[in-house]
């Protein structure tokens, strides 16, 4: 699949608590262009529902957790994302839904590219067209 699971780097000073970090082009294999995150989300809601054509992501949870359900039309997986020095790269031509499995979880991106509509695959169908010409 088309993903990695990457250590999130993790300092942690005494008393001071821990400061965690990632350094694009060492940690993953893109440069940052868009950082966002989901917040103020339900327990037991689902979002994502879509697939990117060239989009990269590094997607972590610092607080929380979330799952995360992945799809390449080959092979599904699912990961939970419940800790903050734990990241996941996906790559292009996976599908995902996100399940918060905890209110208030905050869900972190690291983004490749500027947001671009037409990078967006929304409906399922499509996404199995696309992805079977691409794999």
């Amino acid at each position: 699949m088309n993903i990695d699971i990457i250590d999130i780097k993790t300092i942690t000073t005494e008393k001071e608590g821990q400061l965690s970090f990632f350094e694009a082009d060492k940690d993953f294999d893109f440069d940052i262009k868009r950082i966002y995150y989901i917040t103020k989300v339900s327990e037991g809601v689902k979002r994502g529902a879509h697939a990117h054509k060239n989009l990269k992501q590094l997607i972590w949870c610092p607080i929380g957790s979330v799952k995360i359900y992945l799809d390449n039309i080959r092979e599904k997986r699912e990961i939970i994302l419940d800790n903050p020095a734990k990241g996941l790269v996906i790559k292009e031509s996976v599908w995902r839904d996100m399940l918060w499995l905890k209110s208030d979880s905050v869900l972190c991106v690291a983004a490749s590219d500027y947001y671009d509509a037409d990078d967006y695959i929304r409906d399922y169908d499509e996404f199995i067209k696309y992805a079977g010409g691409v794999i």
